[in-house]
């Protein structure tokens, strides 16, 4: 009765289980896995983010498949706000918006695949891909990061993965979930090979503007020499998931950027699945990104310095370097499985992280932790973490 691609294991995994049973028995767990913005303690701005979803125009109906122009034009103006005159120059024409960044996948996969094609994904990374190809019946292919003082592309293994089915390389960035940038050599090493192979590259880039110190970081929507399609949207730039508003920017070269967006269009079209109401109020909850911006930086500054301040004590763990994003990577010894230890802090300390197999690292000891946590409750977990890896 039901199409192949849907026949995953639903099972519950063991930690998913143990988090089940715990939870159905009363007991009070820490999560340390937070990525919700808004069950974080932050201060938004209320009385301005309802006024905008008040507009008088949201009563009316006027369909546009790549969305509303004042909608599109906000995008482009938080591209040249943050970037100046020296950065990306995104034009109204080449937004299209959706209502998240996994809708725009799903729009940029039919663009770009027939049944069974390749694109090429980074590991470790995050899991949502997997599904996401799969039900567009797409085939996913990983190609390495490989760790040395930081994360590097592993330019060989992604040559090594193209076949003449890859249609598309996609980079996170930074990627989610070890906090690395493409850097600029790996960018120009990547957009000669696409450009050479004719492949596209897909930027999803909803963690861009949370780097660890340093100039912002360049967006892939100012590529111009191979086909890109930027992913961003409102979840994370303005830590409002629940206002279900992203985009797709592209660009490259002139001839194949404007028949990817003739056929954008026709796609957005099929579906119309925009909010008026959302869209209108588009410019005043990009705005909001000032203000959560800053709180997002403070908090991840300081969970970073409790952490560190934390390993420091001990000689058993250590964080590996990250440069933006939300999250940390701690290694730890390996004893058990990844899953096994993620159970057993979480059944003995009462604590939830998330294994480094969820997202396909190459082997066990490490795990991620959410760097948005309120401090206090991440100061605690982060002493039940070390106390229970001290006990293994």
């Amino acid at each position: 009765m039901f199409a192949r691609r849907t026949n995953w294991n639903l099972a519950p995994n063991r930690l998913a289980q143990a988090l089940q049973q715990l939870r159905a028995s009363g007991a009070e767990i820490l999560d340390l896995t937070e990525s919700n913005p808004t069950r974080c303690d932050l201060a938004y701005g209320q009385p301005r983010i309802l006024a905008a979803l008040a507009h008088p125009d949201a009563l009316h109906y006027n369909p546009n498949p790549k969305g509303l122009p004042s909608a599109r034009e906000a995008v482009a103006a938080y591209y040249a706000e943050r970037d100046g005159a020296s950065g990306a120059c995104v034009e109204t024409e080449q937004v299209v918006l959706t209502t998240s960044t996994s809708e725009g996948y799903s729009f940029i996969f039919r663009l770009l695949c027939d049944p069974s094609d390749e694109i090429l994904v980074a590991s470790p990374s995050y899991p949502l891909f997997e599904l996401l190809a799969d039900v567009q019946d797409v085939k996913l292919v990983p190609y390495s990061l490989f760790y040395d003082h930081g994360w590097h592309f592993d330019m060989h293994a992604l040559q090594r993965g193209i076949t003449d089915r890859t249609r598309a390389v996609i980079v996170v960035h930074p990627n989610n979930p070890t906090g690395s940038y493409v850097k600029p050599g790996e960018a120009k090493a990547l957009c000669d090979m696409c450009r050479e192979r004719g492949l596209a590259i897909v930027a999803d880039e909803v963690f861009l503007d949370y780097a660890h110190g340093g100039p912002p970081r360049t967006s892939f929507a100012e590529n111009e020499r191979a086909l890109t399609f930027t992913l961003s949207g409102l979840s994370k730039i303005s830590a409002l998931p629940q206002m279900k508003l992203a985009w797709i920017v592209t660009s490259g070269p002139e001839e194949i950027k404007h028949e990817a967006l003739e056929r954008l269009e026709v796609i957005a079209d099929t579906y119309l699945s925009l909010s008026t109401p959302l869209q209108l109020a588009a410019p005043e909850l990009l705005q909001q990104r000032h203000g959560v911006r800053r709180q997002l930086l403070e908090r991840i500054g300081e969970n970073l310095a409790e952490l560190d301040s934390q390993l420091a004590d001990q000689s058993a763990c250590e964080r590996l370097q990250i440069e933006g994003g939300w999250y940390a990577i701690v290694r730890v010894p390996v004893t058990h499985s990844d899953e096994e230890l993620a159970v057993r802090l979480l059944e003995q300390e009462s604590i939830f992280v998330h294994p480094g197999h969820f997202y396909d690292f190459p082997a066990d000891g490490y795990l991620v932790v959410s760097l948005i946590t309120p401090a206090k409750r991440f100061r605690e977990g982060v002493m039940r973490l070390m106390r229970g890896i001290s006990t293994l």
